[in-house]
């Protein structure tokens, strides 16, 4: 099954720029490690089916293997098990957190 990875709606798009606008008053750097997209995307049987994934908007940070691309923030849903970044360049999924060890990317 191969993911068709989609735009946000208006309202995400929004959503997403508040959320950079209040973070961006502290800064934090991530800590990315890169993860199986078998672990996070849910395959069917039916290896030809196209799922769609909506991402939620770029984040800051840039995808550690391109180095120039700038990841996509993909939440849970349908197909999607574990919220994670992803990479448009390379396909490449990444889990993220903080110095601390504490997960950047739970609600």
């Amino acid at each position: 099954m191969d993911p068709t990875f989609l735009e946000p709606t208006s309202s995400n798009e929004q959503h997403a720029h508040l959320h950079r606008r209040l973070n961006d008053e502290q800064p934090a750097r991530l800590i990315l490690q890169e993860i199986d997209a078998g672990t996070v995307i849910d395959h069917t049987d039916a290896d030809s089916q196209t799922c769609e994934i909506i991402t939620f908007g770029s984040v800051r940070e840039t995808c550690p293997k391109c180095q120039d691309s700038h990841l996509k923030l993909v939440l849970r849903q349908q197909n999607v098990r574990l919220a994670h970044l992803f990479c448009p360049t390379c396909a490449s999924c990444f889990d993220a957190h903080y110095a601390d060890g504490a997960a950047a990317l739970t609600i």
